[in-house]
């Protein structure tokens, strides 16, 4: 697992892969790693291609030290304001985006992937 730097800035967001085209269950093939930048906003991108009956289960999850994970609050764009922890499913292909608030005490992030069938994922977390 390797980790990818996506430090935020004044100039332009950052954004870093965490899954390329990854199938099957378990944590995503890399860790993005947002810097000090605790009090930046993130944007995670989940694109998926579907096979046969598809779902998958995801848990977003943060840790300070990146050994330590704990499930991280984020959003749904439609809502903003209300954040969750709890796993959510996609059953679909397309794309799907979850709002990770400034403020929160990760560090690092990745996604765990579980009860996957027949999805294929590729994320992104962009940091502003």
């Amino acid at each position: 697992m390797a980790v990818q730097t996506a430090f935020g800035g004044d100039r332009f967001p950052n954004t870093a892969r965490i899954s390329n085209a990854q199938a099957g269950n378990g944590v995503s093939t890399h860790v993005a790693d947002r810097g000090a930048a605790t009090e930046r906003p993130a944007l995670l991108t989940i694109t998926t291609t579907v096979g046969a009956t598809p779902t998958c289960t995801y848990l977003i999850e943060g840790s300070a030290d990146g050994t330590r994970w704990w499930p991280a609050a984020y959003a749904d764009p439609a809502t903003p304001e209300t954040a969750s922890v709890a796993p959510f499913d996609i059953t679909t292909a397309g794309t799907v985006q979850r709002l990770l608030r400034p403020g929160h005490p990760w560090r690092y992030l990745r996604l765990t992937y579980s009860a996957n069938t027949a999805v294929t994922n590729t994320a992104d977390v962009t940091i502003f």
